[in-house]
């Protein structure tokens, strides 16, 4: 296999780690100061951050825009998966940055699926504002009845009536819908619950501001609420949108899914890796810079084995994270189900540890906020079930080892479409 990045990857990787020692890592502080100074001030966290929206033209100048969706007229800066990979792990390394790239989480994922499955009209008027950065959007699909680790279990009704459709339903943790540019959400919900099991659901386009559309509260993951981007109960009573907001045709959202899903798992992984080695330096840098008993604390040999450690699954991670990239650029994203499986299970794992070092040689100070490992230890251990729990990843995994040995029904061996 040949991981080896293009001469414009490599290019990229030195204007985007320019941009970040120029423009992020000095912002992170105001960044978070700016929010709670809009608290304070304007008794409003929840509004866009200017230092985001003043990034973004700099970005933009230098290329360094829209690099996640492969194949795009819209967007021929577009990278492979491979390419994208390490640009990715770099804007990772800051929880906030990828907006200022246009490649934050959920609008990639949303931009790739209106790409995909959606009209020239919906490209029209919702894909090119998302890629040109002026809005956001969210992606609808988690319930708080039900285990949405399995995503038939889905509720929410999708109904035509004449010319519309009509939607009811409960969601909740649907990241990105407290941002204030979120202007548009796919939903996934039931057309058919009398079909297939896998036939019932399908996913539509729903504008923020259409009535019936009511934002009950912002979550917090462990007493951080994430503004401005938040995560949001939400309520959708006799929402009516046109027909022609349906994607692809009634039935057809797992399809959509099995396209969407595979790429935002890996992100996830690539930007987990980001993380990762940003722990780890904050760990050796903490080391050494503490005595105790005597001795600098980075000269105790358990701290040795847990940097070495670190080193070892940072790296086996990167290297699993190549592979299921490269194969999604050579064979396709159903032939890669199992890597993305294996490394959306390895990834936060990897990183879960990896931050839980870096705290404890922080002492008190890792659990504050004058450092930024508690919120992302926060961040990440949403991952361990967002996009499905390692336990359905674990599960795919198996099935597809043991397939190898036994017979399994193929229906059985596709792409889990789970969310929390």
């Amino acid at each position: 296999m040949e991981f080896d990045y293009s001469d414009r990857c490599k290019e990229l990787q030195g204007k985007l780690l320019a941009f970040m020692d120029a423009h992020i890592y000095p912002n992170e502080k105001a960044y978070n100061e700016e929010i709670d100074r809009n608290g304070r001030e304007k008794g409003n966290r929840w509004l866009a951050s200017q230092i985001i929206e003043d990034l973004k033209p700099l970005a933009r100048e230098q290329g360094l825009w829209n690099l996640f969706l492969p194949k795009s007229d819209r967007a021929p800066q577009g990278l492979s998966n491979l390419d994208y990979a390490p640009l990715c792990e770099i804007m990772g390394r800051v929880g906030w940055a990828p907006e200022v790239f246009n490649c934050a989480a959920p609008d990639t994922g949303n931009m790739e699926t209106i790409e995909r499955y959606g009209t020239e009209e919906h490209k029209r008027q919702w894909l090119e504002p998302l890629l040109r950065g002026e809005i956001r959007s969210s992606f609808a699909m988690t319930e708080p009845a039900v285990a949405s680790s399995d995503a038939t279990n889905i509720e929410t009704r999708i109904e035509r009536d004449g010319d519309d459709y009509v939607i009811n339903g409960h969601k909740w943790w649907i990241s990105g819908a407290g941002n204030p540019n979120c202007a548009i959400f796919i939903l996934m919900g039931k057309t058919n619950p009398d079909a297939p099991r896998h036939a019932q659901q399908s996913m539509i386009l729903i504008p923020a501001k259409t009535p019936g559309v009511n934002i009950k509260r912002p979550l917090p993951v462990f007493g951080y609420d994430d503004a401005p981007h938040g995560h949001c109960e939400i309520l959708f009573e006799n929402v009516r949108v046109p027909v022609s907001n349906l994607l692809l045709g009634e039935g057809r959202g797992f399809e959509i899914a099995q396209g969407r899903l595979g790429p935002g798992r890996i992100h996830h992984c690539m930007r987990a890796i980001g993380v990762a080695e940003r722990a780890l330096e904050f760990m050796c840098q903490r080391l050494s810079s503490r005595v105790a008993f005597g001795k600098k604390i980075s000269e105790q040999s358990v701290w040795h084995e847990r940097i070495a450690e670190s080193r070892i699954m940072i790296d086996t991670s990167r290297l699993l994270t190549l592979k299921a990239a490269y194969m999604m650029d050579t064979v396709g994203n159903k032939h890669a189900k199992a890597e993305i499986a294996m490394i959306k299970v390895l990834a936060p794992t990897m990183l879960q540890q990896i931050l839980d070092w870096s705290i404890q040689a922080h002492g008190a100070g890792g659990v504050s906020d004058d450092f930024p490992l508690a919120a992302m230890w926060a961040g990440n251990r949403t991952l361990r079930f967002a996009d499905g729990p390692d336990e359905v990843h674990r599960s795919a995994i198996a099935k597809l080892e043991l397939a190898k040995h036994i017979s399994i029904p193929k229906a059985e061996l596709e792409m889990p479409i789970t969310r929390f």
